[in-house]
Order: C-alpha cells, then sequence, then structure tokens
C-alpha cells in the first residue's frame, strides 16, 4: 500500500489526498470504517486525508461491492478522488481475495497512475475493526479466536 500511496499522494500534495471508502454496505460499516481508515492514514504520514465513505450509490452486500460494474459506477461518479478504497468482510471465504486482485488489476487499467483503487478484505468482518480499538477487551477473549470466528458480531456484540 506505501508504495502506491505515496505516487497518488503527489496530485493533491502530501497533507490534501482524497480518499473514497466504498463498503459493502455502508449503513453500519461506516461508523467503523472512516474513523479506522483516518487513523490508519495518519499514521502513514497522512494526517490530512480526506477521508469519506460512499453513501451513494449503495453497494448492498459483498456481491454488488465485487461487481467491477458497480464499482467502475462509483468511479466514474467521484472523478476528483485520488484513492478509492474498496473495503468488504472476508466472511470465511477464502477466494474472497481472488475477486479483489482483478477489480484491482481493472482499476488500475481505469485510472492509471494519478489515481488508485484498493481493495481489501476485514478477516472476518469489518466490526472486528472496532474490537480492535478497544483498550481493554474481556479477558476470557483471545484475538486469535476473534479473529478466526466467522460471525463475530453474534459471538462478541450485544444484540
Amino acid at each position: 500500500m506505501a508504495r502506491k500511496f505515496r505516487s497518488v499522494s503527489r496530485r493533491r500534495g502530501a497533507a490534501d489526498v482524497g480518499v473514497l471508502v466504498i463498503p459493502e454496505d455502508f449503513r453500519k460499516d461506516q461508523y467503523v470504517l472512516k474513523p479506522v481508515i483516518a487513523k490508519m492514514l495518519a499514521e502513514a504520514g497522512k494526517p490530512k486525508a480526506d477521508v469519506t465513505v460512499c453513501l451513494e450509490p449503495l453497494m448492498g452486500g459483498v456481491d454488488q461491492a465485487t461487481n467491477w460494474e458497480a464499482i467502475e459506477e462509483v468511479i466514474d461518479m467521484y472523478p476528483t478522488v485520488d484513492m478509492f478504497l474498496l473495503v468488504v468482510d472476508r466472511d470465511g471465504v477464502e477466494g474472497r481475495r481472488v475477486a479483489l486482485d482483478r477489480i484491482e488489476r481493472l482499476g488500475a487499467e481505469k485510472l492509471g497512475s494519478d489515481r488508485a483503487l484498493l481493495a481489501e478484505n476485514i478477516w472476518q468482518e469489518v466490526e472486528v475493526c472496532a474490537l480492535a480499538g478497544q483498550m481493554k477487551l474481556p479477558k476470557n477473549w483471545s484475538w486469535a479466536e476473534v479473529r478466526q470466528e466467522l460471525h463475530p458480531k453474534e459471538v462478541y456484540f450485544d444484540p
């Protein structure tokens, strides 16, 4: 990520990078992803990055979010964005990375060298990022178990 990020950041200057986070479903994921991505960018030397979550169009699930035509529509709708960051849940699907690699490849062809599309799958669900940000977790929780749980929302969050 660092190599591509540096080349994209030259477009507006190092302190003014426009990042559009494309979640598989923004309705809940936006509240976890925006602060996590902003903090990651700050730690990577981009504390003033403009992080926005894509609200239009609503992807409505991983199938639409991993559909190139839907992602291409988002790219076309937001021509001033420097970096598109597609984030989906892994959901225990081992082949999910293959679909994301394809989207990154097609994104690179469409965007050229001035802009970027990066795609990542969260292990296992976005909500695990919220757990990672907690200072103290219950003593009986193990990170290895949290990360391997296919349904962490149901196991680690109150209904």
